[in-house]
Parts: C-alpha cells; structure tokens; sequence
C-alpha cells in the first residue's frame, strides 16, 4: 500500500444537543501527525466527560509520539492497540480510585493516515463512515455483488462495527435491521474503554483516493440521521465545516436527544 505523501484536510463541530445538559462527547485530531479522535463518555455526574477526556488526550498523544524523530518504529497496528490499552487502564483505574466515578467508560472511533494508508479503530458503537466517489470498475468483489451503481456517484459506508447488542445480533442473523431500530435494548453497548481491565478494538486499513470523506461520530448524530439522510448531505459541494454544521443540525431537528459530535477527514490528493 502507497505511503506517499497525501494531504488531509479536517473539521469538527460537537454539541449539546437538545435534551441534555452537559457534552460528554469528546474528539482531538492533529492534522500534523495525521491521528482524528472521536468519544462519547457515559457515568453519572461528570464522569462521562472525564473518561471520554481521558481517551482522546491519551490515544492523540500516544499515536502523535510514534512520528517524532526518534522514536521507537513499529507496526502502526500494534501503536494503535497500545494506546487504546493504555487509555483503557488509566479511564479504568481512575474509576476504581474514585467512587463518585465508579462505572465510567467511553466508545471511541479514530483513524491514523500513513500517506495513503488509513487504519480505522473502534471500540463501542460511535462510528467510522467513508465517502467515495464510485469509479467506473467494480474495486472489490463485495461491490461487484451489490446492485449496479452510476459512476461518479458518491456512496456512503459504515467501515466500523458497532459493539452493540442489537447489531451483534443482526450480524449473527438473530435480529432484522428493523427490530434493531424500535428494541428496548439499542442503547446497550458490548464494548467499552474503562468498564473493565481489558479490551479490545477492531481495527480496519484501507487505501485512501482523493476526494474520499471519513466520518467520525457519536452515536447522537447517527441514533437520529439515516445513512441515506448523511450521504445526501455529504454529497454537497461544501465546505468541511459547513457539512459538519448541517449534520448537526439535521439531528437536532430530529429531536437532539444525545450529544452530537462529527469529524470529517478529506483526501485532499
């Protein structure tokens, strides 16, 4: 895979939303050392914001360290898992030191670019999306499958699995998409930073083309936008910043219930 220098360009918006009264969302991103950073905190009082705090400034600072002159070189795979680790040993043992905390974790989301190298990682159910102009060839023999597309239209995919019980059960067959959307159970996360000693996150690579959109978002922005509402949006020819606007706001109108936060990461060539 091409490691060939590749320019990025990013924007972030996070918010409230209408029906809470903190942000327990969190993101970081450094353009310089090509890391972007998305959490969504949960436990009483302010825990939440404390643990999803915690991730980002560990897992920035961890995977922003492996490109200084100097450092120790390895797969950026196993950078990735160290980090994460060590975000969940700190959100986990500050929970354990501190009762008021007790119970606190965080999802996260976060890609790193290695020229045109991308690797996705997740843990919990925030989400990592790519906008792609399609090209004229099937690219994959998952696409060849799936029904005929126009070229030069730009399709949206999840790259991330969500660690959630209602998608782990419609992924084992056990569950319609359907069902997933109205169960009382949709909320129910499988997998977070600082609930436990231990985790483990998916961890994704693709190959980045010009013009590709990553999206990542809390779960506030796609709990109340469909996939097809956020293609349309992305689909503008807009600014980065302005499409971040409008996908909050398009869950704001949709009833705002959680804590909204989107970051888009651009291939710029």
């Amino acid at each position: 895979m091409s490691t060939d220098l590749v320019r990025y360009a990013a924007a972030a918006v996070s918010d409230v939303g209408s029906k809470r009264a903190s942000n327990e969302d969190a993101f970081g991103l450094s353009a310089e050392y090509g890391v972007y950073v998305v959490c969504d905190g949960m436990g009483g009082a302010a825990a939440g914001e404390i643990a999803s705090s915690m991730a980002v400034d560990e897992v920035l600072r961890r995977l922003s360290a492996r490109a200084v002159p100097g450092a120790e070189v390895a797969p950026l795979e196993d950078v990735i898992d160290e980090s994460i680790r060590a975000a969940n040993e700190s959100i986990h043992s500050r929970a354990m030191n501190d009762l008021q905390l007790t119970g606190m974790g965080t999802t996260l989301v976060g890609l790193v670019t290695e020229g045109r190298r991308v690797l996705v990682f997740n843990v919990g159910d925030s989400r990592c999306y790519l906008m792609r102009t399609l090209s004229p060839e099937p690219s994959s023999p998952e696409q060849s499958e799936q029904e005929p597309s126009t070229p030069g239209q730009r399709k949206l995919v999840q790259i991330s699995l969500d660690h959630s019980l209602v998608e782990e059960q419609v992924r084992m067959g056990r569950m319609t998409h359907e069902e997933a959307l109205h169960s009382n159970y949709r909320n129910v996360i499988t997998r977070a930073l600082g609930t436990q000693q231990s985790v483990e996150p998916d961890i994704f690579e693709l190959e980045a083309a010009p013009g590709d959109i990553f999206l990542l978002s809390s779960d506030g922005l796609t709990g109340e936008v469909s996939d097809e509402q956020i293609e349309s949006i992305l689909a503008a020819d807009l600014p980065l910043e302005e499409h971040c606007v409008r996908l909050v706001d398009a869950a704001n109108q949709a009833g705002g219930h959680d804590n909204i936060t989107c970051l888009l990461v651009r291939v710029e060539g």
